[in-house]
């Protein structure tokens, strides 16, 4: 399942976009969700709060999640900011987000 997160997103959208997540990993039997974040430029608190409960629906639907798209510069200020993503693998690109879901004994 591929999620999108577009810089202007809000609270409502989250709220959205978390129900939508769980329905349809369950409906569907998704075997991984992949997180698109290369629309960033910059994240806050706010965003990494959002990667991470979409990374808990994830893992208490037995999907793993990987976040693909991520500019240094927002790696650099997750890291500032101390958020820690346990639930979250990263990935370089959609291709090898994939790959690994596909591939991997232990994930999926």
């Amino acid at each position: 399942m591929l999620v999108t997160i577009h810089e202007d997103i809000n609270d409502s959208d989250i709220v959205e976009l978390q129900d939508q997540l769980a329905v349809k990993v369950h409906a569907k039997g998704a075997r991984g969700i992949v997180i698109d974040i290369s629309a960033l430029d910059i994240v806050d608190t706010f965003v990494g709060r959002i990667i991470a409960q979409l990374a808990g629906i994830g893992s208490i639907l037995d999907a793993p999640t990987f976040v693909v798209g991520m500019r240094p510069a927002v790696a650099m200020t997750l890291v500032e900011l101390g958020m820690t993503l346990p639930d979250v693998r990263t990935a370089r690109s959609l291709g090898h987000a994939l790959a690994q879901l596909r591939d991997s004994p232990t994930i999926g």
